[in-house]
């Protein structure tokens, strides 16, 4: 937190949360109201492409907001597109009383104690689908849904006759009156913005077109991908990363972390230069695309040299972050030392983060694929995390 900047402030709270599928949200939200209640403004900060705009769309359908809020307030628009949210959005918080944490509290009881067996044929299909975009995950739900009044047929008799001349397929359509908050409603709120995102210049994303990010960026749960490589061998994430292992007594893991979108192309430290001259920008390598004329504008790979020292055959030693691109947890033998050298276009920045996020992540794998260095892909199950699970007989 002091290397973001933060370490000025109070920090009160760290939360794991997914805005897509809804995981650590109820968590959030319930924090939220037990800590900084209604005490001021709440605003949304982090860089581009970090989810601000997901997790305000996620908390507008909350119990964080007044329940007519949502027929009010649009969407925030979500995009792979950095610098797509311009405007501050904002939606009014809902004052968190005694009585409505308490009915809160009950409902998340309730849900609780819920099997999957026992939602309706939508939520199920919700479920899965949430499923499909990441391990992790949570129902968001509401407490305090709003009544909305029937509907109310407006008669008009004069809009239901024509002569021979008119065509009835084209009466104009009346006008659908905006819902707008009432005085009462906002006159002592409080707010929670949608800011536009912080750009980072180190970033790859800013080398790359909409059609390149949108590959790079995953929209899928990521499945890992693990090699076994030997000294004198490379590993290529597309053409925007590379790493070598240069020198090392003995193999070790490397478990690709980015979309699947992107290939892994393992080589030797002979051939690796080559190969990227003359695949780069072309299919096989996938991004950056456009052949030889969009390289001539890309910037070329530099390179960073990383010493790192295993602790075992079943835990990484650190990530090798490949800009904003993805990473690749390193795991070794016990005490070996290896020498690595990791590469990223010009103007954007390796990372050795320790210890690693995901330590354990090269055994989310399956057999090895006889005559490569690849491992079969493993995909874990997901875990819901407020519904019962019950145990298969």
């Amino acid at each position: 937190c002091a290397q973001a900047g933060l370490a000025g402030g109070r920090l009160v709270d760290v939360r794991l949360v997914s805005a897509k599928t809804g995981f650590g949200v109820e968590g959030l939200v319930s924090r939220l109201q037990r800590s900084w209640r209604c005490a001021g403004d709440v605003y949304l900060l982090g860089a581009t492409n970090s989810g601000k705009s997901t997790l305000f769309n996620t908390l507008l359908h909350s119990d964080y907001c007044k329940s007519r809020a949502p027929d009010v307030v649009g969407k925030a628009t979500v995009s792979p597109w950095p610098g797509t949210t311009l405007d501050l959005l904002k939606f009014p918080i809902i004052n968190p009383t005694c009585d409505r944490i308490f009915r809160r509290q009950e409902r998340l009881k309730e849900e609780a104690l819920k099997t999957e067996d026992q939602l309706s044929n939508e939520e199920k299909k919700h479920l899965n689908h949430l499923k499909k975009q990441g391990y992790l995950v949570g129902r968001v739900g509401r407490t305090f849904q709003r009544q909305k009044a029937a509907s109310v047929i407006d008669f008009d008799p004069d809009k239901l006759s024509y002569s021979v001349d008119e065509d009835p397929s084209h009466t104009p359509k009346k006008r659908e009156e905006r819902e707008e908050f009432t005085y009462n409603e906002v006159k002592d709120a409080r707010w929670c913005f949608d800011t536009p995102g912080i750009v980072k210049e180190d970033c790859v994303l800013n080398l790359l077109t909409e059609k390149e990010v949108k590959l790079v960026l995953p929209t899928q749960a990521i499945v890992p991908r693990t090699f076994i490589l030997q000294p004198g061998m490379v590993l290529f994430l597309a053409a925007l990363g590379r790493v070598d292992y240069l020198q090392g007594e003995k193999p070790a893991w490397f478990s690709v972390v980015a979309s699947n979108l992107l290939p892994v192309h393992i080589a030797t430290l002979s051939s690796a230069d080559a190969l990227y001259e003359k695949q780069a920008g072309r299919e096989f390598l996938k991004v950056p695309m456009g052949g030889e004329e969009r390289m001539k504008e890309f910037p070329p790979l530099v390179p960073q040299d990383i010493t790192l020292k295993g602790i075992g055959t079943t835990e990484a030693v650190a990530d090798i972050k490949l800009s904003s691109a993805g990473w690749v947890a390193v795991t070794a033998h016990e005490e070996e030392e290896l020498q690595l050298r990791a590469y990223t276009p010009r103007g954007t920045t390796v990372v050795v983060r320790e210890p690693p996020l995901l330590p354990y992540i090269s055994s989310i794998r399956g057999g090895r694929i006889p005559g490569t260095a690849a491992y079969r892909t493993k995909k874990p199950p997901s875990l819901v995390e407020n519904l019962k699970t019950v145990g298969k007989k």
